[in-house]
């Protein structure tokens, strides 16, 4: 089973093409996804990558952390599970609490 990376300080104009055949120079890269905002459907910067194997994810943790990729240094770590993630989500909005004077 592969190891899913997060690839973070994307430039707006890298593709999942960019990232798929940057990672491939390392090895095999099973799949590559860019995070797109929903509203604008422009990319949020960051994405994440699939590799074949464990020793591939850590060689490419290695070999890609902090190389350029259209003039940014990206940032390669291990993905964390969507339940690892720190602190509640922020929800709601509008005027709550608001006094009117």
């Amino acid at each position: 089973m592969g190891k899913k990376l997060y690839v973070g300080n994307l430039s707006y104009k890298v593709t999942e093409d960019d990232l798929k055949k940057k990672f491939g120079e390392v090895g095999e890269c099973v799949s590559a996804n860019i995070v797109m905002d929903k509203f604008s459907g422009q990319s949020r910067g960051f994405g994440f990558v699939e590799m074949a194997s464990d020793e591939l994810a850590q060689e490419a943790i290695k070999k890609l952390n902090n190389v350029a990729l259209y003039g940014r240094g990206i940032v390669v770590n291990e993905a964390k599970p969507q339940t690892d993630r720190k602190g509640p989500r922020r929800q709601g909005g509008g005027f709550k609490g608001h006094r009117s004077f």
